[in-house]
């Protein structure tokens, strides 16, 4: 399916883990795709388990619904992102002397 701006729309299928037990916690979502997820692109699971109880594991398959960024989209993502990195680098971990 075409969208708007050269954006194309793809249902794929899809994986969805989530676990948290004492050794992990976390969630994790592998496409079933013969592409790969680049800048600008944009992916929604649908009827995903947002929980699981501790001490468990999850795993479903369910269906994501991916818009592809168009070439403009995707270039303007890539130049943006580049800004919004540097933002990390104006943090500091040193340590605050105590007069």
């Amino acid at each position: 399916m075409i969208a708007s701006f050269g954006r194309r729309i793809v249902e794929v299928p899809c994986t969805v883990e989530i676990e948290q037990t004492p050794e992990t916690l976390h969630a994790h979502v592998t496409l079933d795709a013969a592409f790969e997820i680049e800048p600008g692109d944009e992916v929604q699971v649908h009827d995903a388990p947002t929980s699981v109880p501790y001490g468990e594991r999850l795993v479903v398959r369910r269906t994501a619904t991916v818009t592809r960024a168009g070439i403009l989209e995707r270039l303007w993502t890539k130049f943006t992102g580049h800004f919004e990195l540097t933002e990390l680098y104006e943090v500091s971990f040193s340590e605050r002397r105590r007069l």
